[in-house]
């Protein structure tokens, strides 16, 4: 298997197809809570327990995402959400089952927040 001759040679330009997308970021989530708050719905996956001190698993689909004046650091105003901050959530876009937002994974659970397509 042979290398095309522009990679080979480090002459590879790229271009917009070949582009990486943006970095999504805690700011980037806030942005989307913000500028769809009347029609964002949260599917919990997983959240913490207690009882058996670590995450317990659920399958209870989107929901209406309700307001929240808990603690707004780690909720963003969303219940249902949580946010451990310092770099210590990951978030990847979702684009699934009518539904596009961003899926976001912690050590405290795994939610997604979309909006109807």
């Amino acid at each position: 298997m042979t290398a095309t001759p522009e990679l080979s040679q480090g002459s590879f330009k790229p271009n917009k197809n070949t582009m990486k997308t943006k970095k999504i970021t805690l700011a980037t989530i806030k942005s989307f809570i913000r500028k769809n708050e009347d029609k964002l719905f949260i599917n919990v996956k997983s959240s913490f327990d207690g009882m058996i001190d670590g995450c317990a698993y659920y399958n209870d689909g989107f929901k209406k995402a309700n307001k929240t004046n808990e603690n707004l650091r780690n909720t963003a105003g969303v219940n249902g959400a949580w946010f451990v901050n310092g770099s210590r959530d990951y978030f990847t876009p979702y684009n699934e089952n009518g539904y596009t937002g961003y899926s976001i994974s912690n050590c405290c659970g795994h939610f997604i927040l979309a909006t109807k397509n």
